[in-house]
């Protein structure tokens, strides 16, 4: 049915229950899975909470490669665990949806296991904007993890 998963990840406990789900689903069905994540490319200003700061741009690109390695570790721990094969990837992007939908050709991958919001989700909707663009953007299958 479906042979290569790209499981999406922003690091929100959704997506890593996502992630494990994802991974599950991939054993069950002999697939390969890739974990992907799209980070932000490295600026000068840095956001916490409401007000702006200024961060030298390598402190911040040293502080999004260590935040992508933890964010596909636990893909790739939960792919371990079940004994499903798996590899990673990631791209710097202003627009995580569009990474999302690019990586899923580039790496052959026959299904997106994308949680339904992650860090910015709305408590209103069940959908997040990054999921609703993916959607709307995709040829290929789309399996939402709530």
């Amino acid at each position: 049915m479906y042979n290569h998963i790209l499981i999406p990840t922003d690091g929100s406990k959704l997506s890593e229950s996502a992630a494990v789900a994802g991974v599950k689903l991939a054993k069950t069905l002999s697939a390969k899975v890739t974990g992907f994540y799209a980070p932000p490319p490295a600026t000068p200003i840095e956001y916490k909470g409401l007000l702006p700061s200024y961060i030298d741009p390598k402190e911040h690109a040293k502080a999004i490669e260590k935040a992508t390695r933890k964010y596909l570790e636990v893909i790739d721990r939960a792919a371990k665990a079940a004994g499903a094969r798996c590899a990673t990837g990631s791209a710097t992007s202003d627009y995580p949806a569009d990474a999302i939908v690019a990586a899923a050709k580039r790496y052959g991958c026959d299904l997106i296991f994308i949680a339904s919001h992650g860090r910015r989700g709305f408590r209103t909707s069940s959908l997040g904007t990054q999921t609703q663009k993916v959607l709307a953007q995709t040829k290929v299958p789309v399996l939402m993890f709530r």
